[in-house]
């Protein structure tokens, strides 16, 4: 009875005030007297106070004019319902909406992947959406909290302030560090913005997740600059098919790192980049994580083994063209071919198995046996009639332009490379067949070892085996100081550096068809290619930009075959003050939703700090995006104010004054229409 009533009866005081009835109390018992509808009406309130007592939350004069206002409404949810559900829970202290409007906004953020809290200050939108963060966070419901708000007041220049970048941007970003501290124990805070699990950061730092516009991404067409792509292009994803570019965004100069793989893979982005990774603690969990290129600096290596490790594309799709010749066969003679052309083709090998593969692959041609390791290839039809005739080999190597090229200067023609998985499968099978074979070790899985003398041809197999989602590893043997090789019991010399690869294929790739490399690779299994982030250089400042891909995972393939990503997964992102954004801002923003995340953007349409000119993006975002799914819109006024009860009375009279001059303008311009008629 005495939180009911309140300290000095002020709460009997106000329901005195508030209800035409007399109210009588005599120890625990209360009389109303009065009209039926007045009294069915206090004493609903009465019963919803005592129910809200009794689920242990004090009773203040807010708590009964919040009560008296949603009954008046008539609502469908009960007032005590609404003011019991707790969000959060920290140091004894519990976060709830205190008002009907709020927790319609609390549940559309449950129900809804995009909220808009639209409301004047002190209704509680961001410190709410702070906590279902909080709550989504230590459910597991996503990886990472993101929080950011535009920094208008410096128009976004923030470089030009003075100190340090903590010191530039925590005046802008201390409502949401206060707020954390009141949600988390601050001790852990410094923690989870180390691991990034917490971001806060202004929306022009938060968006730059970027790559300099010569970095290279890959399309069905091959490799182009990600500066030449547009929106609705096509590149490929990480399940190596083609996915359409959703957005451009210019990032403009960045600090720029380059990444280097283990096996030399290497390309160029932003500090803000994302990288999806797995740790060994990651590996024995079934998971992955996402972190962005700053994270991982100096945190590379546990010991002597390396801590992130990078998906691997799968064979990549690339758009399908006729070839001139059987890329098996391609293989074969580029492995073990004389493609000089200044005599009729040859091939030299001592498997005669392949030089059957190789005569089943070439219409018109006999792969016939001068003796030894050596076949020559000729045309069935030559020299028919007394007219010659020229090689079909010969012709087809001279539009390939490897006609004269020796086992120095062989390479695989753009036209095998930038083809379909099975064109470059084929292909690579021919180089492997003839120079290359499997490596197996005791105890471990068989790799593959490739070797040649050409650099153009080494970088072509590291090519088509990075593309069809393996690893190649390069080291070079020098000419110079070797000891001399043997050629029938007679020792010979170097002449040209010997380039080798280790090679690792996925599991379902088969390297070999030749029978017994095949059947030796076979008996270990080829084991599981892998690639780690090896190093993390700064390279300088660069002009940036980045991409949204549709992929589902928002994965795409980037230089030497890494894949990489920019888009927002698994998190729940926070935009406050989002008023302050221009509608290109609030478009950007959006667009960087990833899978599994959840966005709550707040904002004050009355406070609006942009240049004179400039619309706001949330002042037209409701226009843009009404009535699509999963996009919800909560609009709270001066009766959620939950700081003192002077602001809500202040936010009324203020929404009373600009309703007022509204109708005076209108009244103003539809007398001057009349005049002028």
């Amino acid at each position: 009875m005495v939180s009911l009533l309140g300290p000095g009866d002020e709460h009997l005081a106000l329901l005195e005030k508030a209800f035409n009835a007399d109210v009588h109390v005599r120890g625990n018992q209360i009389t109303l007297t009065g009209e039926p509808g007045e009294i069915a009406l206090a004493e609903r309130l009465l019963d919803e106070l005592v129910t809200i007592i009794r689920t242990g939350q004090g009773v203040t004069v807010e708590t009964v004019e919040r009560v008296l206002h949603m009954l008046r409404a008539e609502t469908t949810e009960r007032p005590a319902d609404v003011l019991s559900l707790n969000i959060l829970s920290n140091r004894g202290r519990s976060i709830r909406p205190k008002t009907l409007n709020q927790k319609r906004y609390v549940d559309s953020i449950d129900k809804h992947t995009i909220t808009f809290g639209i409301g004047p200050a002190g209704t509680g939108k961001t410190y709410l959406a702070m906590a279902k963060a909080v709550q989504a966070l230590q459910a597991k419901k996503v990886n990472r909290i993101i929080l950011t708000r535009p920094a208008v007041e410096a128009g976004e220049r923030l470089g030009f302030l003075p100190g340090t970048l903590s010191e530039k941007i925590d005046p802008y970003l201390r409502p949401l560090y206060d707020a954390l501290h009141d949600m988390i124990d601050p001790e852990s805070i410094p923690k989870l913005l180390a691991a990034g699990t917490i971001e806060v950061a202004p929306l022009a730092y938060m968006r730059g997740r970027a790559q300099p516009y010569d970095a290279k991404v890959l399309t069905p067409e091959g490799f182009q600059p990600i500066g030449a792509v547009a929106v609705g292009d096509l590149v490929i994803g990480s399940n190596g098919l083609p996915t359409p570019v959703l957005g451009v965004y210019p990032q403009g100069s960045k600090d720029v790192y380059r990444v280097t793989a283990q096996d030399g893979a290497t390309t160029l982005c932003c500090g803000e980049h994302l990288w999806t990774v797995r740790t060994p603690e990651d590996k024995r969990a079934g998971k992955v994580r996402t972190l962005e290129t700053r994270e991982m600096i100096g945190n590379l290596r546990r010991g002597h083994a390396r801590r992130f490790e990078l998906p691997l594309l799968e064979p990549a799709e690339l758009e399908p063209q006729p070839v001139p010749m059987d890329p098996y066969a391609l293989g074969l003679l580029l492995g073990d071919g004389c493609l000089t052309t200044s005599t009729t083709p040859s091939f030299a090998t001592n498997d005669a198995e392949l030089a059957l593969a190789l005569e089943e692959r070439l219409p018109g041609i006999e792969v016939a046996h001068r003796g030894g390791v050596d076949y020559v290839l000729r045309h069935r039809n030559g020299g028919r009639g007394g007219l010659r005739i020229a090689n079909p080999v010969t012709v087809i190597l001279r539009e390939l332009g490897l006609a004269g090229t020796r086992s120095g200067t062989k390479f695989v023609p753009d036209v095998f490379k930038h083809n379909s998985a099975w064109v470059r499968l084929w292909l690579l099978q021919g180089l492997l067949d003839t120079d290359g074979g499997p490596v197996t070790q005791r105890g471990r899985t068989c790799r593959i070892q490739y070797t040649t003398t050409s650099p153009r041809l080494r970088d072509d197999v590291i090519w088509l085996v990075r593309s069809l989602g393996g690893v190649a590893y390069s080291r070079t043997r020098l000419a110079g100081g070797r000891r001399p090789g043997l050629a029938n019991g007679r020792e010979v010399g170097y002449n040209s550096d010997a380039f080798v690869l280790d090679i690792r294929l996925p599991e379902g790739l088969r390297p070999f068809r030749l029978s017994r490399k095949a059947e030796r690779y076979g008996q270990p299994g080829g084991g599981r290619p892998t690639r780690f982030v090896e190093r993390i250089d700064y390279v300088g400042q660069q002009d940036t930009l980045c991409i949204q891909v549709a992929a589902e995972d928002s994965l795409y393939v980037t230089d030497d075959f890494l894949v990489t990503h920019n888009t927002l997964n698994d998190s729940f992102i926070v935009l406050d003050e989002a008023q302050n954004t221009s509608p290109e801002q609030m478009k950007m923003f959006l667009t960087r939703l990833g899978f599994g995340s959840r966005i709550v953007v707040t904002g004050d349409v009355t406070q609006v700090d942009l240049p004179g000119g400039v619309k706001s993006g949330l002042k037209v975002v409701e226009g843009i995006l009404d009535g699509i799914e999963d996009v919800s819109f909560q609009r709270l006024n001066a009766h959620d104010v939950v700081r003192h009860r002077l602001v809500g009375k202040i936010v009324a009279a203020y929404d009373e004054f600009d309703a007022r001059n509204e109708v005076a303008v209108q009244r103003e311009q539809r007398d001057h229409r009349d005049q002028r008629r």
